[in-house]
Order: C-alpha cells, then structure tokens, then sequence
C-alpha cells in the first residue's frame, strides 16, 4: 500500500511530465490473497500486489489514455508520452467540456487492519472448518477464501485529489454431495465477521436436501430467489438501465420512465457508495463525490447516474458514477441496495401452491437488453415448493425471462439481507429474497 502522500508524489511526477491542457491520474493499488479448496482440502494459495497507474490527458478536445503498472519516473514520463501519442491521433471530442473541478468529498472509513493483516494461516484454519464438516457429513467441499486491501486515488491539474483505502473478505463454498450440490458464501469489509462454520452449515444442508432431483417441466412458476440469485438481478439491471449514457443511447427502458410506476410497489432500488453496509468508495474514477441516487421508490422510476461526459451533454452535474477513462459503458451504479421486507423466506413461500426455490444462477446472458431479458441456469440448490412447503429437490432449469418483468410481479420481499461484492470491480449489491411469479423457465437439464 502506498498511502496519500506517496500517491500524491507520484502524481505531481505525472503532472511535471504532461504538457496537456489537462491531466488526470487514476491509481488503483490493491494487495490480494487467495486460499483455494477442492476436494475437501486446499490446493493453491497466491497472493499479488499490483500497482495500475492510468493517465489521460486532454489536448482542446482531443483525449489520450494509457496505464502502467511501473511507478518508476521512466515509466511515468512514457506513459504520459503514450497518452500524448493516442491524443494526438484521436478526432476530436464536439461534446467533450473539461475535466471535473475539485469538490468535497465526506471520508468514509472501510479499511479493516485485521482485513489487510490476515496471514495464509488464518485463512486455511477458516477452510478447515468448511473441510472438515464437510468430511464429517460425508460430502465434499471446495470453493475460495480471499482478502484484499486496496486504495483508489484519483488526482488532476485541476486540483482534484481524493484518496480512499479499503478492505474485502470473500469466502465461498460448494458442497458436492453424490447426486446433488449446494452453495453458501459471505462478504464483509471486516475479515472478523466471515464465519465459516455459518457458510458450510447452509452449503451442506443444501447439498444433503439436493440428492436424487426429479425433474420438473418447463413452463412459468412462482420462484423464491434467493439473495445469491436477487444479486445477479441487481447486477443486470446495473449495467442494462440506470446508466444516463443507456438512456440517452435508447437502450434502457428507463427511457422517457421518471416518474411512471415501472415496478411492483415493493420495491424500492438506490445506489449509495458511502453506506456503511457496503463496501465503500465516496468517490467515482474521475475524483467526483459519489450521491445517493435513488433509482427506485415504491415501483416509481425516479433517477438514474450519471459521470461527467453524460452529466455535460445534459446540462447536469454528475452524480459521482463514472468508470476509468476510456469505457463505453458510461456511468454505472456500483453500491446498489434493495429494500428489504417483513417477513422470512420460508413465510413467504407459505401461500404459493406450486413453485421453485433458487439459490443462485450461473452462466446468465443477455438476450434482449431493452426488456432485460436475461438467460442462463439454476445451481447448487434448487427445489419445488408444494402448497408452501419446500419439498423435493429438482433438476437444475435453463430460464429466458425479464428481470424487469420479474421485479413487476412481487409477491413478497425477505426481512433479511446479504452483501456482495465483485472482488475486482468492488461492484457491490445489498439484496433480500424475492417472491415473485411468472418466472419462466425453458428448458430442464439432466442434473
């Protein structure tokens, strides 16, 4: 870890090399450690520290980018040398303004020293647990227990400079039973509050109830998602919706909606990366502030984010959501929460007669991104739900269904909530279980 003032140097270095109208360094430094487990035993441990440097420069309206992971001033200087390079041969951007100009930024505190200080020995004493239970109920267990530390900085010749380090602990797990399989995992800034004997008990208890699957036809039901799978929901609408630039590109239904019921009353979606439930950024990759955007309010369209460029084109500030120069993604929602319900997942299955509980989805693609339509498979514990009883497992089901549509026919919300976090973007969800009907699925494997 370089800490502010190291990265404060290193960027004055850029700025002294650059003769660019403007300049922009982005550095994302990350230590990270992985354990993994197949099984019942662990395989690997590796650990990688890295260093990215990302340069733009803006000559009039023409913008170059290039990156490095050498923080030496050699490599320094001939990264801002590239980036002149791709400036100078780039056309020049009509809608592009400037920069950001520095404002406040609230420090949020998501560094957890036990977090950045946990050794490969605690971590194989946490899959020993998963290990050994799993041996003792005559299953197989394997899966993945990481921790990284990690500081974002963003600093320009405008006079932006914010820092912010943080923290992630990830454990995950498969249990392999003969004929069937279940999954559990955590995340949490804080390494201390991962309890491996929690996330083996769930996987191993899904895994046992897993065994000799029936299958079950295609056709639409009623669903119980789990968290795991109101993640991926979460993650979708994410990146196909409540970005400005998909609105003003005519690819999200989001389009012409602000204000009009678009969802169940149930629900209610914001993006906040400065919660102290998630794992925080109050910051985007262009030094700006990160806003609580609500997104979503009792089925009411009300917002969407926004970076610089989008913000600019429409004569609006940015709400703190861009992404490292260059994407064409555009602005994206990394810290998005669901609200939660009232009543546990087993109550809320109590009035459906005939349905299917998933704990999570796999391999899931787009189909149609205006309608949401996503496809992809159920995984590690699915089963039918019979005059509101789990009661049998059932072979895992291909799905082709909206998100959207599904978010519009919310029969019931979980009281509780899990966190997730994409250990390379640091994307973050907060999400409950979701009831809702008319899931379709279209095809059954022979698993």
């Amino acid at each position: 870890m370089l800490g502010p003032d190291k990265i404060r140097t290193l960027a004055e270095q850029v700025f002294a090399f650059s003769k660019a109208g403007q300049t922009e360094v982005l550095f994302d430094v990350r230590d990270s450690a992985l354990t993994r487990f197949a099984n019942s035993s662990i395989h690997q441990n590796v650990a990688e520290s890295d260093t990215q440097v990302r340069v733009r420069v803006v000559y009039g309206k023409k913008v170059g980018v290039a990156s490095t992971n050498d923080i030496s001033p050699e490599a320094l200087k001939s990264t801002v040398e590239t980036a002149r390079a791709i400036a100078q041969l780039q056309r020049e951007n009509a809608e592009f303004k400037s920069l950001p100009d520095p404002q406040p930024i609230t420090p949020v505190d998501a560094f957890v020293e036990r977090t950045a200080r946990f050794s490969p020995e605690q971590r194989a004493q946490a899959v020993n647990v998963l290990c050994r239970k799993a041996k003792d109920r005559g299953v197989v267990a394997a899966g993945a227990f990481s921790t990284t530390s990690f500081e974002i900085a963003v600093a320009n010749s405008l006079g932006v400079f914010a820092y912010h380090p943080g923290t992630i602990a990830d454990l995950n797990a498969v249990m392999m039973s003969d004929s069937g399989s279940g999954y559990a995992a955590q995340v949490h800034q804080d390494v201390g509050e991962i309890k491996p004997e929690a996330i083996a008990n769930e996987a191993i208890d899904k895994a046992l109830r897993a065994r000799n699957p029936i299958a079950v036809p295609a056709g639409d039901y009623t669903v119980l998602l789990e968290e795991y799978a109101v993640a991926d929901l979460l993650d979708f609408m994410a990146s196909l919706s409540f970005s400005a630039l998909a609105v003003e590109e005519d690819r999200s239904f989001m389009k012409g909606k602000l204000g009009d019921k678009i969802m169940g009353d149930a629900v209610t979606l914001w993006d906040d990366g400065c919660a102290k439930d998630t794992v925080a950024l109050p910051f985007d990759f262009e030094g700006v502030p990160r806003q609580k955007v609500m997104l979503v309010e009792n089925g009411i369209a009300r917002g969407v984010v926004y970076d610089t460029a989008t913000a600019q084109r429409e004569g609006k500030r940015s709400t703190g959501h861009s992404l490292p120069a260059p994407n064409a993604t555009g602005p994206l929602p990394m810290h998005m929460f669901m609200a939660p319900g009232s009543a546990h997942k087993r109550e809320i299955i109590q009035s459906v007669e005939r349905g299917i509980w998933v704990t999570r989805f796999w391999y899931t693609r787009v189909v149609h991104p205006l309608k949401v339509v996503i496809t992809g498979m159920t995984r590690d514990g699915t089963f039918l739900i019979e005059k509101g009883e789990v009661t049998r497992p059932v072979r895992n089901l291909r799905f082709t269904t909206s998100y959207l549509d599904a978010l519009n026919h919310i029969r019931g919300i979980g009281r509780g909530d899990k966190l997730f976090v994409d250990d390379w973007s640091r994307a973050a969800r907060r999400v409950p279980a979701l009831l809702t009907d008319g899931f379709r699925f279209t095809g059954v494997t022979e698993f």
